[in-house]
């Protein structure tokens, strides 16, 4: 079968249609592609910030509720007098109504200038200095059942936080010719020795409104 020029003329313009109409479909199917990835994109987008804004409206709601908790302990704190300034005037008085109730036979103390504490492992004391003022006390007992009864009215009498870290008894007459003491009480029948001392949280922030400027 032979094409004359005319059926040449006719096929050209239909295969430039054709051509033409493949085109056109190729650019729309790359434009829905393209339409449908932003598409997509923009749904990725709207998703990680509505997640974002649900996890910033958690994060929120559990600051709150911190906020409340941690209100109440902190004003806790301060009630009893753990944070702020040493009370040192306060712990002898209370040592000496202590003294009063005549739980002990007798007893002696000394309390050491308050000190940074420093603590053999890392503790996170947040906006805080941890201080620390030793006190040793010197006990006589007639047994060993009035020592925790005694470290029971401390803690109960006296506003702060004492940290006991530890005891040595003795027989009265051991001690009395371990330490040469003559006078020692006849009625003890035990003695001991404690170590410790008041905890104390000190706000930095506290300390940088008192510092002066220059």
């Amino acid at each position: 079968m032979k094409c004359s020029r005319a059926d040449f003329l006719l096929i050209r313009w239909s295969a430039m249609a054709i051509c033409a109409s493949s085109l056109v479909s190729a650019v729309l199917l790359y434009g829905s592609g393209e339409y449908a990835e932003r598409s997509l994109q923009e749904r990725r987008n709207a998703q990680n910030m509505l997640n974002d804004a649900r996890n910033r409206l958690a994060a929120a709601n559990q600051d709150r509720e911190n906020m409340d908790i941690y209100t109440h302990e902190y004003g806790a704190l301060i009630e009893s007098r753990v944070i702020g300034d040493d009370q040192r005037l306060d712990w002898m008085e209370g040592m000496e109504k202590i003294r009063q109730k005549n739980l002990v036979t007798g007893f002696s103390y000394t309390i050491a200038p308050q000190r940074i504490y420093t603590s053999p492992s890392p503790v996170d004391s947040g906006n805080f200095d941890i201080r620390y003022s030793e006190m040793k006390l010197r006990i006589d007992l007639l047994h060993e059942g009035q020592l925790p009864d005694f470290f029971n009215a401390l803690r109960s009498e006296i506003k702060g936080w004492y940290q006991l870290e530890g005891c040595i008894l003795q027989r009265a007459a051991a001690a009395a010719v371990n330490n040469d003491d003559s006078t020692a009480n006849a009625t003890a029948h035990l003695k001991t020795e404690c170590s410790g001392g008041w905890v104390t949280l000190k706000n930095r922030d506290a300390l940088r409104m008192k510092t002066p400027v220059d």
